[in-house]
């Protein structure tokens, strides 16, 4: 195995383990009278919140839950804050993404794809959707406009001076795809993001509007916020979660309800809505934190309870660090999303909970909810500088752990630093392209992690709740984000810290990182933890299963490594090769294997050490002394597990592997890697870390032909593997 290989096997364990930390402790509505506005938790604790947003949105619509449509009208108020007369008004109209796959955001493919595949009757373009623009009128008159590119422009009849306001009328009618992207309705679920026209951002330096499509690759969630009031007509038998203080009325109509809102300095308002809604609720000290979930198995509101505990504790911890919660409410929503989660202003959407799931630990919910800061509250470009809010969001993850006493999801977790990457944390979605995940939550938290380190908590904190004040409703940016560090830390520290964000291949500073020895220990215990995880979700798995022997090593039974004679130079090079591979990974994990070669020494070790030992055996089963003098107990063990072992080890040219109790120790497990002298290596090597990895399906035996294709193979599906295949 040349080094590029052993390096690509190597940074797939690291990869694994740091996506597992992100996504498993990173995947899948006619008109009445508006209700009238609550006094807010903001209009009390923030004397911005008591100033009237720029813009305010009055919205009815209607939900055609047959045909899956929502029919809308909407007055927006919109008041120029810039120094320029605006002859036009640019609304983002984002469900327009959904027009045609290619502008989907790809992050969903695979989802989309695998639901395709499943239910044959649905067509492409159910997938598909959209929205269209009726009408644009202000004071009863139309307005020219044009819907192009996911931008409704609107002509004014006349122009908009600094600090004058207009009010324009929109109809529109949305097409709601099916599947699972932002805007969409899958099983007993409508997801609803960017599904109205938006009025986008001005940026008066350049004169212009932000007319950037919705991303691809990542997420375009730049707003100025706004004061919502939304009417939305549903069936009677539907719950709606959505921001602000929500109300429900009788509809005129029978059988349906309408379900208001009202919703002052929102980024943006989304909503979901299902007739299986349970909604959980409990109020602490003013704070409302609801949960809309599914009660689809037993046990399942004990585990609902206890995240809205967490949510509790992380929105404490928050706003004691950075600035108060303002809002009144926090709402969760369960959804069928698998593998990433989604923060929204004052709503976060989760995926299924599983059983034994712990809330504690489940580290992508606190990252959600410091959304709410870093994205909700202090807004930015997320399209041209999303590190403010990803880099922020998952320091104030770290932040959370670290001071709950939680070792490997606290600051340890970034102190490892696997090297440079080369670009700078202040990249913009399109240069990262598909390094979002190292880049703006890896190395951004880095920076800010570093940031704190340099100043220490005491001064840190501070700056922090100055960042919050300066920029709370507002849209922050890089910029100004240096700017406050200048005036509250100094300018020797934002020198430092515009070095790190604006300057590619940043590292994280050596007396930050961890030794040797600290990298091995932590390493050990992320790998046990996550290994525990695994076999504690899936407890339904048989003993024999190839991953398992690793999970034993983690946990401290002994490990050793056989190897068998080589019948030729090849086959010796290639079991070299294995026992590499294998032990950089065992080094990684913190997991020590004896290795044993030695006819002599494994007979005389046979009796007891090995019959204590997990063992991996490596080679032909003719040629190694463990495996004949084990023979008769291999083949009633794998006669157990349904492989044929006794044909496949005279089978020509056979290779592959298999795993069994071992046939001294039933509380012991052996695997054996077998191959022959025309096996191609890349391909075996990497069908054995697989099959040993934590994120692979859970092998107990797999057979493959000399180009290193799978021929036959025994396995349970592992439910997160297919996350990690898309890696």
């Amino acid at each position: 195995m040349n080094r590029t290989t052993r390096m690509k096997i190597s940074k797939r364990m690291l990869a694994c383990s740091m996506v597992f930390t992100l996504a498993v402790c990173p995947i899948l509505s006619a008109g009445t009278a508006m209700a009238e506005p609550a006094t807010s938790r903001a209009d009390q604790s923030v004397d911005k919140a008591a100033v009237q947003s720029p813009i305010q949105y009055q919205i009815e619509v209607r939900l055609d839950e047959k045909k899956m449509l929502l029919h809308g009208t909407q007055t927006v108020v919109f008041r120029n804050t810039s120094k320029d007369t605006l002859k036009e008004l640019v609304f983002h109209t984002f469900a327009d993404a959904n027009r045609l796959k290619d502008t989907q955001p790809s992050m969903f493919e695979h989802t989309n794809a695998e639901l395709q595949k499943n239910e044959p009757n649905r067509k492409t373009e159910d997938f598909l959707g959209g929205i269209d623009i009726t009408n644009v009128l202000t004071n009863g008159q139309a307005l020219p406009f044009n819907n192009k590119n996911q931008a409704l422009t609107a002509t004014l009849g006349q122009a908009l001076k600094p600090d004058e306001s207009v009010t324009i009328q929109i109809a529109f009618d949305v097409k709601i795809p099916y599947g699972s992207q932002r805007l969409s309705y899958y099983k007993n679920i409508i997801n609803g993001a960017h599904w109205f026209p938006v009025i986008s951002v001005y940026d008066e330096h350049k004169h212009e509007w932000d007319r950037t499509p919705y991303s691809t690759s990542f997420e375009s969630d730049y707003y100025t916020s706004s004061d919502f009031k939304v009417n939305m007509n549903v069936p009677a038998s539907y719950q709606v979660s959505m921001p602000g203080t929500i109300t429900e009325h009788e509809s005129t109509e029978a059988g349906r309800k309408i379900v208001s809102t009202v919703a002052n300095n929102t980024r943006e308002f989304v909503f979901f809505a299902s007739p299986d809604f349970k909604v959980a609720s409990e109020t602490r000290g003013g704070l409302t934190v609801q949960y809309y979930y599914f009660d689809n198995m037993k046990g399942k509101k004990e585990i609902i309870d206890q995240y809205i505990d967490q949510a509790f504790k992380a929105i404490q911890f928050f706003s004691d660090k950075f600035g108060k919660y303002p809002y009144p409410e926090f709402r969760i929503v369960e959804s069928y999303v698998e593998g990433v989660a989604v923060e929204f202003a004052r709503v976060i959407q989760m995926g299924m909970i599983q059983n034994n799931k712990d809330a504690s630990q489940d580290t992508v919910f606190v990252h959600e909810i410091a959304h709410q800061w870093f994205h909700a509250l202090i807004g930015n470009n997320s399209e041209t500088e999303s590190f403010l809010d990803e880099g922020f969001a998952d320091f104030a993850k770290l932040y959370f752990s670290e001071k709950q006493s939680d070792t490997l999801s606290g600051f340890n977790s970034i102190r490892m630093d696997v090297g440079p990457i080369d670009l700078s944390i202040a990249s913009s979605n399109t240069e990262v392209a598909d390094m979002a995940n190292p880049v703006y939550y890896g190395k951004g938290s880095q920076a800010i992690y570093q940031l704190y380190r340099m100043v220490g908590e005491e001064k840190f904190d501070p700056f922090m709740k100055e960042y919050f004040k300066r920029y709370i409703y507002q849209n922050a940016t890089i910029d100004g984000l240096l700017q406050t560090i200048e005036d509250t830390l100094g300018k020797a520290v934002r020198d430092e810290m515009e070095k790190a964000l604006r300057q590619p291949n940043f590292v994280l500073k050596p007396e930050y990182q961890m030794t040797e020895d600290e990298q091995t220990a932590y390493m050990h215990e992320q790998f046990k933890s996550i290994y525990d995880g695994i076999f504690t979700q899936n407890r339904i798995l048989p003993e024999e299963t190839m991953s398992r022997i690793i999970h034993k090593a983690l946990q401290g039974e002994p490990l050793t490594i056989v190897l068998s004679d080589p019948l030729s130079s090849t086959a010796k090079t290639q079991q070299e090769q294995l026992v590499e591979q294998l032990k950089m990974t065992f080094t990684f994990m913190g997991i020590h294997a004896d290795v044993m070669t030695d006819r002599p020494t494994i007979k005389a070790k046979l009796e007891k050490e090995l019959a204590n030992s997990n063992i991996i055996v490596i080679g032909d089963a003719k040629s190694n002394a463990l495996l004949q003098a084990m023979k008769p107990g291999i083949m009633k063990r794998t006669e157990a597990i349904g492989y044929p072992w006794k044909d496949m080890m005279n089978k020509k040219d056979a290779s592959g592997a298999y795993v069994i109790k071992h046939p001294y120790n039933q509380k012991r497990l052996m695997v054996n890697f077998f191959m022959t002298d025309k096996q191609e290596m890349e391909p075996y090597m990497i069908k054995a870390s697989e099959a040993l990895n934590f994120s692979s399906h859970f092998y107990q035996f797999y057979s493959m032909n000399a180009a290193g294709k799978v021929t036959t193979d025994k396995k349970i599906e592992n439910p997160i593997a297919k996350f990690f295949e898309q890696q």
